[in-house]
């Protein structure tokens, strides 16, 4: 097996307002289907260790968990290694129901954004309110960031995660590098 390339190969950007890395490859699994049947929820929660979050949520530990897409659509989020086997144990779970679970890792890029600034850098890019009050770790948003649709949330109150597709992973890291210029601090959500 062919170890994974990571989107931008570790790209960083420190010089601005907020510090922005290009994470190696995570292992993402998407999966659609009747978020309250048994049979999707409890592979995913002996998979991932969490339950299944709430609408525009997601619950992580550990490097693993579960990130709420739409009413139908789930972000099984685990170690790229772990891909294959969580597939297995889903595909024998769901059996003939009607759902999919399908391996999306490689389809995608993800960045982790530091510092004091995030919100006010994915306040510039996407229509979402980042005040603390509206999006805290634990929230999720899918949405658009510029000309191409990504997904962050927030991990503690200085660092946020996000994914968008890997063919626009340079051009979602060159927004995120020009919301973060020196300088340009809004100072409408940092702390």
């Amino acid at each position: 097996m062919s170890e994974p390339i990571s989107a931008l190969n570790g790209a960083t950007y420190t010089q601005g307002i907020a510090e922005i890395s290009a994470l190696d490859p995570i292992g993402m699994i998407s999966i659609r289907g009747d978020l309250a049947a048994g049979y999707l929820k409890k592979p995913l929660k002996k998979i991932a260790g969490v339950d299944i979050p709430a609408m525009r949520g997601i619950n992580m530990i550990g490097g693993k968990g579960i990130a709420w897409m739409s009413p139908d659509e789930l972000l099984l989020i685990c170690p790229y290694a772990d891909v294959a086997a969580n597939l297995e144990v889903l595909h024998k779970s769901i059996g003939s129901n009607h759902a999919l679970a399908v391996n999306v890792s490689d389809a995608r890029a993800v960045f982790r954004l530091k510092g004091a600034h995030i919100r006010e850098v994915l306040a510039k890019l996407a229509p979402v309110d980042t005040s603390p009050d509206a999006f805290a770790p634990g929230m999720i948003r899918r949405t658009r960031l510029a000309q191409v649709p990504a997904a962050f949330w927030m991990v503690d109150g200085d660092t946020a995660e996000l994914v968008c597709f890997r063919s626009v992973a340079q051009y979602v890291f060159d927004l995120l590098k020009t919301a973060a210029q020196p300088g340009s601090e809004v100072k409408y959500h940092s702390h």
